[in-house]
């Protein structure tokens, strides 16, 4: 078998200028990433749904940033070459700038990641720009954001109304202007999905729910 190469930001861009699809997957444990690895998955999101799919617990709320670096760090023993992206979990970001970017850095130093994750919109620009300015990619994350599910109404469709769906496909102009290398859409109507991913210059789109016309799918693994 030919040894795989590590995959890098530019091979991601790369992919999504030539119309090739972003083969994208969560993942929580050495076996099920090693599993990844072999498959040549492009990127592996260790997300805090982990809280559900794996402790047991009723939301995402509770997890902390040692559960995430602790199955992060497993993650990537299994998968060397994928493109990793932690999650970041509630309240690890959202108090300060400062908060933010130590708890990004924890992911880099202590779990070997590429990149993180963070939920929220325009008020979280400033977030990203802050890590990004650490040297850490970062990904965004809008429509249904788990973290925010009580303030949503539940695990819905998000972006159905004019207003909702222009909040959303503003909020995610302001986090590639604030230099997100991408946006995870979680469950909206496919049409935005489509319009935000036509529209992005400087950051690629994944989907989640969100119909087939984004840059790349994410799929749940468990």
């Amino acid at each position: 078998m030919t040894e795989r190469k590590k995959v890098t930001l530019p091979n991601l861009f790369k992919k999504v200028a030539e119309g090739e699809p972003i083969t994208f997957l969560t993942c929580y444990d050495y076996p099920t990433a090693h599993f990844q690895e072999q498959a040549g998955v492009d990127m592996i999101l260790v997300g805090d749904s982990l809280g559900m799919t794996m402790l047991g617990y009723d939301s995402t709320l509770p997890v902390t940033m040692d559960d995430m670096i602790r199955h992060t760090q497993a993650v990537r023993r299994g998968s060397p070459n994928a493109w990793l992206i932690g999650d970041m979990p509630y309240m690890s970001y959202q108090p300060s700038v400062e908060t933010a970017i130590r708890n990004a850095g924890r992911f880099m130093a202590e779990a070997g990641c590429d990149a993180i994750k963070l939920e929220g919109g325009a008020e979280m620009a400033s977030r990203i720009t802050g890590i990004i300015a650490s040297g850490i990619p970062t990904m965004g994350h809008l429509g249904l954001t788990p973290q925010s599910v009580s303030a949503l109404g539940g695990f819905r469709l998000q972006g159905k109304s004019a207003q909702s769906a222009k909040k959303i496909a503003d909020d995610a102009k302001a986090l590639e202007q604030a230099g997100a290398f991408a946006i995870l859409l979680e469950l909206v109507p496919d049409r935005l999905c489509q319009l935000i991913t036509e529209r992005a210059e400087d950051c690629f789109i994944i989907g989640l729910g969100a119909g087939p016309h984004a840059h790349g799918q994410l799929l749940i693994y468990h």
